[in-house]
């Protein structure tokens, strides 16, 4: 049975404190002199949302320094410093590592020989990755084959519904709600024994905690820090892998747009964890070196079967659409400002005219614009994949989900802030052709963002797990 209790003071977090000072060091892969978070060789490079490969380091200066304060995440301990203090060997981690680097090389291999007969003749009877879609398909299928063969991921069972193992498989939040549902079923991933896991999942819901906790007229935020803080205390005083590898092989998943928050009161959880989020959003500090962007999906009845539909690029008469709230961020003032009322071929609603299908309109056109509201995310991206509408993504700081393996590139069409009254000149400019490569695409890439109960192979939970597992793959821990 679950056990969860609340403790209201700080004796809790003081003694988590004092349990890290003591805890094993941790080393990031080693690729040259000096170390560093590593992108796996890299096949893998990140996307933003104004296109090509991202480097974090302009978002996440301010915050090394301050995270150098906390905890030196660059110290080497070889075997001998390790001898020397006297530790005892961690066996089932160094088994686990051991698994990893063969996995890291496999997939180096692939990513760097393509024409290699052992990486041409993977099996797999469902699908290989190919195409443009994807920065390194060869790569990509190796990876994921090896995840399928090899991941493990322990769930700590700590935590009673709602807060914990539970969310609402239904609205803007569902996936938060579905890969926690999905998780607590899974039985190829999912182990029992935490001793053989290569990650471990904090299973609490930052949708429920708001739900059931936050006051909306007394507004007091420390709800969800205590609820955090408590839980991360609970697990590291019970269990020895958090202060084994001080959370650097944990991640926890969230798509409210406060899922960074939960994060900023447990230090470790912060700069150290996989951070899986919807609201990934580089300038509050995102990191995809070790942070991982999913999709915001919205599933207003839960209903998961006909999501997608098949319409051909000539019966789409409307250049580009969108509808939704005026006031709901910069971007989309700056959107209703240039183009609402202004061009027959661009049509924007704040709100549809009766009898008006919403997602009719986006079958209609060509073109579906998905301007970022409050947060980065929006789930008009996977509305337009499943209409076979090409996104047209306007953001700043976004890391797009999956663009460590997806090319966003080639079936979307990625617009700065900057360029919003130049909206129809960037689209008339597209040639047909084109086009049609970027629809054929927009079809390819539908089965990453199809939701499955049982989930299916490439699937959207697939794909997360598969950015958890890039993410371990980033880093060593030693004993």
């Amino acid at each position: 049975m679950r056990r969860y209790t609340r403790k209201h003071h700080s004796s809790l977090i003081l003694l988590a404190v004092i349990s890290i000072a003591a805890a094993s060091a941790i080393v990031v892969f080693k690729v040259s002199k000096g170390l560093s978070w590593h992108y796996l060789a890299s096949p893998w490079t990140w996307t933003s949302s104004l296109g090509g490969p991202f480097s974090s380091r302009h978002a996440i200066d301010k915050r090394k320094e301050k995270a150098k304060e906390y905890i030196n995440l660059e110290r080497i301990w070889n075997d001998e410093s390790v001898k020397r203090r006297g530790k005892h060997r961690d066996g089932s981690l160094e088994m686990v590592e051991a698994d990893l680097a063969k996995a890291r090389a496999l997939i180096r291999d692939a990513s760097l020989n393509p024409s290699n007969r052992s990486t041409l003749e993977l099996p797999d009877s469902d699908y290989v990755p190919q195409g443009n879609i994807y920065s390194n398909p060869h790569a990509f299928h190796r990876s994921y084959l090896l995840m399928e063969k090899m991941f493990k991921i322990f769930v700590y069972e700590e935590g009673e519904p709602p807060l914990f193992h539970y969310g609402s498989c239904k609205d803007i939040y569902s996936m938060e709600g579905l890969f926690m549902s999905l998780m607590e079923q899974d039985t190829r991933y999912r182990t029992w024994d935490p001793n053989e896991a290569h990650v471990y999942f904090l299973p609490f819901s930052v949708v429920m905690i708001l739900k059931h906790l936050f006051d909306p007229i007394i507004r007091d935020k420390a709800v969800m820090e205590r609820t955090v803080v408590d839980y991360v205390g609970i697990i590291s005083n019970k269990y020895p892998f958090w202060n084994r590898s001080i959370g650097v092989d944990h991640f926890m998943l969230s798509c409210h747009d406060w899922g960074p928050r939960a994060t900023w009161y447990v230090k470790e959880l912060y700069y150290n964890s996989i951070r899986v989020l919807c609201n990934a959003n580089t300038s509050e500090y995102f990191n995809p070196k070790k942070d991982a962007s999913f999709p915001e999906i919205n599933l207003v009845t839960g209903e998961i079967t006909n999501l997608t539909a098949h319409l051909t690029p000539s019966n789409r008469s409307i250049l580009a659409f969108f509808a939704g709230n005026l006031y709901h961020g910069k971007i989309r003032a700056l959107v209703f400002k240039h183009w609402k009322g202004k061009d027959n071929g661009i049509q924007i609603y704040e709100k549809l005219p009766v009898g008006v299908s919403y997602s009719e309109m986006m079958k209609k056109s060509r073109f579906c614009l998905c301007p970022s509201g409050h947060e980065v995310a929006s789930p008009r991206i996977v509305e337009a994949i499943y209409a076979e509408c090409v996104p047209v993504i306007i953001s700043q700081n976004y890391v797009l989900p999956f663009s460590d393996v997806l090319r966003w590139e080639s079936f979307s069409i990625q617009i700065a802030v900057s360029e919003i009254a130049n909206l129809k000149k960037i689209l008339m400019g597209i040639s047909e052709e084109r086009y049609d490569r970027m629809v054929e695409n927009v079809r390819k890439v539908q089965n990453h963002f199809l939701v499955n109960d049982p989930p299916k192979r490439y699937d959207v939970f697939n794909m997360i797990i598969h950015s958890v597992w890039l993410r371990r793959l980033n880093v060593r821990i030693y004993s």
